[in-house]
Formats: structure tokens, sequence, C-alpha cells
């Protein structure tokens, strides 16, 4: 094992390790009693429930974790990467079609990893705490579809970058970055209406109370709300949720059923209130403007390590190639991708704070939004007292009890 190897393992190691204390902690710091502020909301029973149910999850993303730790470990190790290599090799396909295979195939390999525990979360987990929505036949489908999307999208997409690098050159990052944000800008405009509603049916919310309420407090923030939706998110699970998408002309903001049933007018108008505040406090310009700065940074970095035989080796691998130079650096990257997403997770609760202040401070019905938080963490069975270091690591949103402190201090201040 050269350093790429070495560097590659003890990460892994080291973020396997993390990943076990921080949930450990996780699960004690959840059994240290009910916080005050959700007496008679959580009952005694409802309470151990969501104890339960954080265990049951917790367990689950141990062990899926462990097992894809060892079958990387297994097959990198076995010489798996290059045994591929060479099978493709074999066909005598251009190196464009070899890349798109070789690395389409370890993804498919990855995602049957990782299916039986999809499974068992969906159809034993969430049904065993009444979440469960999702029929078998929902099921499959969405896997079908999600597997022929990324056929669609993501082959000519990858086969693009591998272009870019086999034939443009020292500037082969700048046309593959260009390319990439290109077409990820064009997808978020057309997700909204394309993509999003092959898996969800939305419909726009009817005439009534609740789209009064919404039009009006939209109309004195200057925000022009013209998709605002119903998402038949009962579909699939019992939770709820709300979510902004998309752009332009594009963008929606979107209710789950679920929300609007359990949570009166003033409630949702809150809820929504928070939704713009993300886009009027540029939320989601700053992720995006990010996210392609990150993956700039990456293309640049990956045309340094281009060919690199001692990366190759480090994957027993025989011949170089522009994908496994694509596949091999992502590795090599992960530890940096890890510290990115700490802060990018840190970022994201600045921004959740910011959007509740929003929503206190232009909304009549702001207040509300404390309540709503408190209905939405029973409903889901959320883990209210949550370990400072696991909401370090893995939080994009602050601990509710914390969001919902910091909304009655602004509304007393």
């Amino acid at each position: 094992m050269n350093a790429f190897g070495a560097v590659l393992f003890f990460t892994l190691l080291l973020t396997f390790v993390v990943k076990i204390v921080s949930e450990l902690l996780n699960l004690k710091s959840a059994a240290t009693g009910l916080p005050f502020e959700f007496v008679g909301l959580f009952d005694e029973e409802a309470y151990r429930k969501s104890g339960e149910y954080l265990g049951a999850t917790t367990r689950l993303s141990l062990v899926a974790s462990a097992v894809d730790l060892f079958f990387l470990l297994f097959f990198w190790f076995s010489g798996g990467f290059n045994l591929l290599d060479q099978f493709l090799r074999g066909y005598g396909f251009n190196p464009i079609v070899n890349g798109v295979l070789y690395i389409a195939i370890l993804l498919l390999l990855q995602s049957l990893i990782d299916l039986p525990f999809s499974i068992y979360k969906t159809f034993v987990i969430e049904e065993k705490f009444g979440f469960n929505k999702t029929t078998p036949t929902v099921f499959v489908t969405d896997l079908l579809k999600t597997l022929l999307l990324a056929a669609l999208l993501g082959t000519p997409l990858l086969a693009g970058v591998l272009l870019f690098f086999e034939t443009t050159g020292s500037l082969a990052w700048l046309w593959a970055w260009c390319g990439v944000t290109i077409v990820s800008l064009l997808l978020q405009y057309i997700a909204p209406t394309w993509i999003m509603p092959l898996f969800n049916k939305f419909v726009p919310l009817e005439e009534g109370e609740l789209k009064h309420a919404i039009m009006e407090y939209a109309g004195t923030v200057h925000f022009p709300l013209s998709g605002l939706y119903v998402l038949d998110g009962s579909k699939r699970s019992a939770k709820a949720n709300a979510f902004f998408t998309g752009f332009g002309k594009r963008k929606r903001i979107a209710l789950f059923d679920t929300l609007i049933s359990a949570h009166p007018v003033q409630e949702l108008v809150a809820v929504l209130a928070h939704e713009i505040g993300h886009f009027k406090k540029k939320h989601i310009i700053i992720t995006m403007v990010l996210s392609f700065l990150n993956l700039g940074a990456l293309f640049f970095l990956l045309s340094l390590f281009m060919n690199n035989r001692s990366l190759f080796d480090a994957f027993y691998m025989k011949d170089l190639s522009v994908y496994g130079s694509l596949l091999f650096f992502s590795l090599l990257y992960t530890p940096v991708e890890w510290v990115l997403s700490i802060v990018m997770h840190a970022l994201s609760r600045k921004h959740e704070y910011e959007a509740d202040a929003y929503a206190v401070s232009t909304c009549a019905q702001g207040p509300s939004l404390a309540e709503a938080l408190k209905k939405l963490s029973r409903n889901n069975l959320s883990n209210l007292t949550p370990h400072p270091l696991y909401v370090f690591l893995n939080y994009s949103h602050p601990p509710v009890l914390q969001r919902i402190l910091r909304i009655k201090e602004r509304v007393a201040g």
C-alpha cells in the first residue's frame, strides 16, 4: 500500500469510527428526558416511541455503513477495480464507452448493496412506527424511474466529462466544470416541471382560507407567488414537510398534503414565510454558488492527478485511464468532501435561523412557527435532544429546541 492508499484507508477508518462515536453519543443524549418546551405535547408514550425510532434508525445506519465499508475494502484489496477494468477492455470499446460502463457498473453494484437497507427501512422500520405509506409497487416504480433518469441524464454528462479530459488538454478541467455547471443549472430549471412530477403529483393549492392568507402575506413582502402547490407526500410517508425548489418562472413552493392536514392556517402561513425567507435571503443562490465553486476546485485538482501512476498503483490497476483517474481521485477526495460537508451543514443551520427570523419579523403569524415546529417534531418522532457532536457532523437544520427558543427570544425582544 503506497501513500495514496494509506491516506484513503485511514481516512475511511477514521470517518467510520467518528460516525460510530457520534451515533452512540447521540443515542445517549436522547435519553436525557423530555425538554420543558414539549411538556403537554409529547406524552410519555410518544416520547418513548421517538427514542425507539431513533434507536432503530441508528442501528440500521451503523450496520449499513459497516457493510458499505466492508465491501469497498474487499473489492479494493482483492483487485476488483482492476479485474473489472480488464474485463471491459477485453471487448475493445473506445475509452469513453469503457469509462461510462466502468463507472455505471460500480454505481449499480453500490446501489445493489444499499438496496436491502432501503427496503428494510421503508417496509420494517417506517412501517413499525406508522410512517410508511409506500406500496411495493410504488417502491419498485420509484427505483426503476431513478435508474432510468440516471441513465438518460447521467450517461451523456459522464461521457461529456470524459471526452473533455480525453481531448481538450490542460484546460479540460475548465471545460468540464463549465459543462457540468450549465447542465446542473438547466436541471434546476426544468426539474420542478419535468422531473419531480414523475415521482409526485403537484396540485395547485385550491382557493380558500389558506390560499387567501398565504397570498395576502406574499403580497406584503413583495414575493411573486405564482407556483404554490400541494404535493402528495402521503403517497409514500406520513411525515410532513415543505420546500422551495427551482428558480425564475419555474420556482415552486410545495406543501406536503400531510403538512396541511396536521396544522392550522396560521402555522402553515408561518412555515411558508420561512420558505420565502430562504428566497429573500438568497440562501439558495449562495448554496448553489458554493457548490459550483467546489465542483470547479474538484475538477482542477483532478487535472493535477490525471493518469498518476502512484494513484493507480494504490488501487492495483494495470492500465491508466481518464475514467480511472476520475474515480480514484474522487475516492481520494473523500476527506476533503467530509470536511466541506461539515462546513456546508454549519452554513445551512445559519440559514435556517435566518429564515426563521425572517418569518417572525415579516409575518403576523410568524410566532406560530414555533408551534408548527413542535408538532412536526412530535409527528415525525424527531430527536429533541441530539448530541452537539452529531449536530456538528450531520445536521443541516439546527435542533428543533434551539430553533424554538430563538423564535421565542425574537418574539419577546
